[in-house]
């Protein structure tokens, strides 16, 4: 009898939040950016000028990690503030021939001094955020580097040297500061205390540089002709790793970096997390990341409602995506962190009776505020704690003419890091990413700080396959700890909805990091949440800026589609 009634509530509820749709101007926060279509290959990154280096190697019969390659060190010229060589990444490889995947695991490690109490003051209390971002203490090892030589030498077509020289040529040359990199200078309260950032991105007078101001980088230009002609041996043990280690020791706040540190730093190939949904294969990167699990596991549960029978501006399909959002992060928060320390294997946590379990916790009509972790082995413990993991990220998604696909997620943490630059470049903060407090009375966070280890991420490189086993789709973002929602969202609206990529980015996002249920603070997200409240949601407004890149298979070729909440591009040939 209550199952009946429940779903005689849903049936209303649905039908009653699919008959208040927004106004027509509001059926979208952004006018979609058109996709491109292409019959060989496409490329979609967060600047149009990585993008037109990209798809530069594409066209000279680059492959799909040439590509990337090529883009990311270009968004290091361009987009400082997000990416670098002076932070780390996750990349996914896909070989159509071979039909292999790989995942390489570039991220940053903690230097070998880092213990569990890092972040802790004398007190034991946590460190106020930015006490622990500016400066030496939150620098990782870079893992970019090394990822990206790796990358090259198992997939890469063209010489490594090519891929360099439109980074350095734009580093050298200057380009035009973009509105979105004025913004982000003019807003940051630290930058200007480092001497050669303040040189970079202020004027003489002390002013941000301005939108349309010519932006160049001679030390960065400098850093990458090193880096081209010597290869990545050159940032972890020659001269390049000296000047890093000394500006670690000096910024304030000093860490503890050493030469061993990056002399012994390794990029790690590591097996693919898949798994299903539906009748597609989706796959991204296992832990240290754990957004690929996440994304797994937020699908997982919602493949338990038909939601392609449901409205997608819908307020119930918002429902089920906000609960299935506060199920995933709250075992992100619990049990994930760096995989040597993981008492639970991912596989556990996204075994199907484990997820019909965790779906079983949500209300048709009503939101459950906050969802508790689950506990798929009763013999282990979960332990609370959280790391900020603010958005400061960029992606690159590429399909080359082969087939051959690359979605690669790069990061320095905050924005503009950690403040501290060397030789043209930012360092990360990426140590901020592990748990603040190491603990508690349940035992100690798998997410805590620690020698050699690698902090919890939320990036979630992903590359979808259809039934027949074909590659379907490719995608990520940026966003902080949001990422996981993003790509989530991107994939419900491609493959449940079947919308077209750009529509798909140009909805509203709506979602739960298992805390209030966050819409975007536009027209149609307004719209939204006040039809949330159907369902008891109390939804808080706010800018959720992602910047999906995102490429699916179309007939005759593929279709490219860049988030039009950033300045990225899609190109393709």
């Amino acid at each position: 009898m209550r199952a009946a009634i429940l779903f005689a509530v849903w049936l209303w509820l649905a039908a009653t939040a699919a008959a208040q749709p927004p106004a027509p101007e509001a059926a979208t926060g952004f006018s979609p950016r058109p996709a491109v279509c292409a019959s060989n290959a496409m490329v979609v990154t967060a600047h149009p000028l990585a993008t037109d280096a990209a798809l530069a190697v594409l066209g000279e019969g680059g492959s799909a990690a040439d590509a990337a390659i090529a883009a990311a060190l270009v968004l290091n010229v361009v987009e400082p503030q997000s990416s670098g060589i002076g932070g780390g990444g996750f990349l996914l490889h896909y070989d159509a021939a071979a039909q292999r995947l790989a995942a390489w695991d570039g991220r940053e490690s903690a230097p070998a001094a880092v213990e569990a109490d890092w972040f802790l003051d004398e007190a034991g209390r946590p460190l106020h955020f930015f006490d622990a971002v500016v400066g030496g203490r939150a620098v990782g090892v870079p893992g970019l580097p090394r990822l990206l030589e790796a990358a090259h030498r198992r997939h890469g077509v063209l010489p490594l040297a090519r891929l360099f020289a439109p980074a350095i040529a734009l580093a050298r040359e200057g380009f035009a500061v973009s509105p979105r990199l004025h913004a982000h200078i003019a807003r940051d309260r630290f930058l200007r205390a480092d001497p050669a950032a303040r040189l970079l991105f202020f004027d003489g007078g002390g002013a941000p540089l301005a939108v349309g101001a010519t932006l160049r980088n001679p030390a960065l230009a400098a850093t990458l002709e090193l880096l081209a002609r010597d290869g990545a041996e050159v940032f972890y043990r020659g001269e390049v790793a000296r000047d890093l280690v000394a500006a670690v020791a000096r910024a304030p706040a000093p860490g503890a970096l050493t030469l061993d540190d990056l002399r012994t730093y390794e990029v790690v190939e590591r097996p693919a997390l898949c798994g299903p949904y539906r009748a597609w294969r989706v796959c991204g990167m296992p832990p240290p990341s754990a957004g690929g699990a996440s994304v797994l596991a937020l699908l997982g549960v919602l493949q338990r409602f038909d939601l392609p029978a449901i409205a997608p501006d819908s307020a119930f399909a918002a429902h089920l995506f906000a609960e299935a959002g506060r199920l995933a992060y709250a075992d992100r928060e619990a049990w994930y962190g760096d995989p040597a320390e993981m008492t639970l294997a991912p596989a556990q946590l996204l075994a199907p009776r484990y997820l019909a379990h965790r779906a079983a916790l949500i209300a048709l009509d009503g939101s459950m505020g906050t969802a508790p972790a689950g506990v798929p082995d009763p013999a282990v413990a979960a332990v609370a704690a959280s790391s900020p993991e603010l958005p400061a990220t960029t992606h690159i998604s590429v399909v080359d003419a082969g087939g051959n696909a690359v979605s690669l997620t790069a990061s320095i943490e905050n924005a503009f890091g950690s403040r501290r630059m060397v030789r043209g470049f930012l360092l990360n903060n990426q140590l901020t990413d592990f748990s603040f407090v190491p603990g508690g009375e349940h035992g100690a966070h798998p997410n805590r700080a620690g020698p050699r280890k690698r902090p919890l991420s939320s990036m979630a490189p992903t590359l979808v396959f259809a039934p027949d086993g074909r590659l379907h789709a490719v995608l990520g973002s940026p966003g902080g700890s949001a990422i996981i929602n993003y790509v989530a969202a991107a994939l419900v609206g491609v493959l449940d909805w079947g919308l077209a990529p750009d529509a798909a980015l140009a909805r509203p996002h709506a979602g739960s990091r298992n805390g209030p249920t966050e819409v975007e603070d536009n027209a149609a997200g307004r719209a939204l949440a006040g039809r949330l409240a159907l369902f008891g949601h109390r939804p808080q407004l706010r800018d959720l800026t992602s910047g999906t890149s995102l490429i699916v298979r179309e007939a005759g070729g593929w279709a490219g589609a860049a988030d039009p909440r950033r300045e990225g591009s899609a190109a393709g040939y």
